[in-house]
């Protein structure tokens, strides 16, 4: 049996994690999506880049951050 690319996609695993665009991301935050490449840089989130050489956010982490208390 030959596998096509939609076939394919019913084996994804259930836990699989869900990735932002930094403008997804910068609407939670109401921020322009270039301060999202700015936190990625200094270490406030994880950027993944794709194989064309975009970035993107995990859910959860930007969630966690989302949640967290701010620092004074």
């Amino acid at each position: 049996m030959k596998r096509t690319r939609s076939a394919m996609s019913m084996y994804r695993p259930a836990e699989q994690e869900i990735l932002l665009t930094p403008a997804e991301v910068a609407k939670f935050f109401r921020v322009d999506p270039k301060t999202v490449t700015r936190w990625a840089k200094a270490g406030k989130l994880t950027a993944i880049r794709t194989l064309g050489g975009h970035r993107r956010y995990r859910q959860s982490e930007v969630h966690n951050l989302l949640n967290a208390k701010p620092q004074n």
